[in-house]
């Protein structure tokens, strides 16, 4: 009896151990889902700045786009060109083609043409410091767009202002998104790029956020630079399949571009549009992953950056450095697109455009029509 006893105590007392556990993992899902309900949710109310100094004057400005083959960048530079247009400021674009040599050399002539001030679209701050500081000697005024880990001015370079979104909030919104869907049992292959401290350091947060789910699994984080997407992911998509099989059940990329080059590798093994590797991306919300999320082609979401309104923002940093006066702190929200929410966030333009505003807005502010 007392040997029967002490099992049964031993029983009792697992028991209320795993108690905890499997709550804290509900929890862990029930927190995710809200999270994602959350950042699912219309963007239509304005919340960045509703003052600030009026238009300059005429000046010139050149986008260096570290690669306008990149949905993200190539966003930004269509939303700087109508805002410098809207405030009556000379615009023109050198693409650097995707490599850290060809961004340098783009930055190069930038300087050459001695412009009042270069946005920096795309290109890592920090690589890239020296040509940024040549332009700062010339008294050439600097913006970037993704040039950095954090939003505002970045610190040890002669960047303004850097413009993003919260790199970290994107990660745990994407990472969110695969938990909450699998109710917390995903299998998880990272994609980042660690040519850029933006892009390593949202993989590595996703990465953080999965391992805290406790039935998820991260299976495989692959630092894959974006510059060579078309010509790695075909085969590294098959090699993933062959080596993990179904354990693969969600990928989680710091940008939509791999997911351009991952469908046909997908759909010569058999898998549908819908069926698993889910594929989430945190960044940028290019025009192909919204085409991709609305057909139901192999993309299950995207955390898109308001890309032109960001372009918009570029200019009005550029206008506040110009008088003189500080950053305008705004860091847009965080926002998510699935095929439940798309035919609002998209739109006719396949493209994450907030219906708050803004071009008004930074119009009533630099005082022009």
């Amino acid at each position: 009896m007392k040997s029967r006893n002490l099992l049964l105590a031993a029983a009792s007392a697992v028991a209320m151990m795993a108690i905890p556990i499997v709550a804290h993992a509900d929890a862990f899902v029930d927190e995710a889902k809200a999270i994602v309900a959350k950042a699912s949710g219309r963007a239509d109310k304005w919340d960045g700045p509703t003052s600030g100094p009026k238009a300059a004057g005429k000046k010139t400005i050149v986008y260096v786009a570290g690669d306008m083959r990149n949905g993200g960048i190539l966003g930004v530079s269509q939303g700087a060109k109508e805002a410098a247009a809207a405030i009556g400021w000379d615009y023109r674009e050198i693409d650097g083609q995707g490599t850290v040599s060809g961004q340098a050399t783009a930055l190069s002539q930038a300087i050459a043409l001695k412009p009042d001030a270069i946005i920096v679209g795309g290109s890592d701050a920090v690589e890239q410091k020296a040509a940024l500081e040549g332009a700062a000697k010339e008294g050439i005024l600097m913006v970037g767009w993704h040039s950095g880990p954090v939003a505002g001015p970045l610190e040890g370079t002669p960047i303004f202002a850097n413009v993003t979104t919260d790199a970290m909030e994107v990660a745990k919104v994407a990472a969110m998104k695969a938990v909450a869907d699998s109710d917390g049992k995903a299998g998880v292959v990272v994609f980042a790029d660690s040519t850029y401290a933006i892009a390593i350091a949202k993989g590595r947060a996703m990465e953080e956020w999965i391992k805290k789910c406790a039935g998820c699994t991260v299976v495989s984080f692959q630092d894959t630079p974006l510059a060579d997407v078309s010509t790695r992911i075909p085969q590294l998509t098959t090699t993933l399949l062959q080596q993990n099989g179904a354990k693969w059940t969600h990928s989680l990329a710091i940008n939509d571009l791999y997911y351009d080059f991952m469908p046909p590798a997908l759909q010569a093994a058999g898998i549908a549009g819908n069926g698993d590797p889910q594929n989430i991306s945190a960044g940028d919300g290019s025009e192909s992953a919204f085409q991709r999320i609305r057909a139901g082609d192999h993309q299950a979401a995207t955390v898109p950056e308001p890309l032109t309104m960001q372009g918009w923002q570029l200019i009005d940093e550029l206008n506040r450095a110009f008088a003189g006066e500080k950053w305008s702190g705004y860091v847009p929200g965080v926002h998510l697109v699935t095929p439940d929410n798309i035919a609002f966030d998209g739109g006719p333009k396949n493209v994450f455009d907030p219906d708050n505003g803004y071009r008004a807005e930074y119009k009533k502010i630099w005082g022009v029509n």
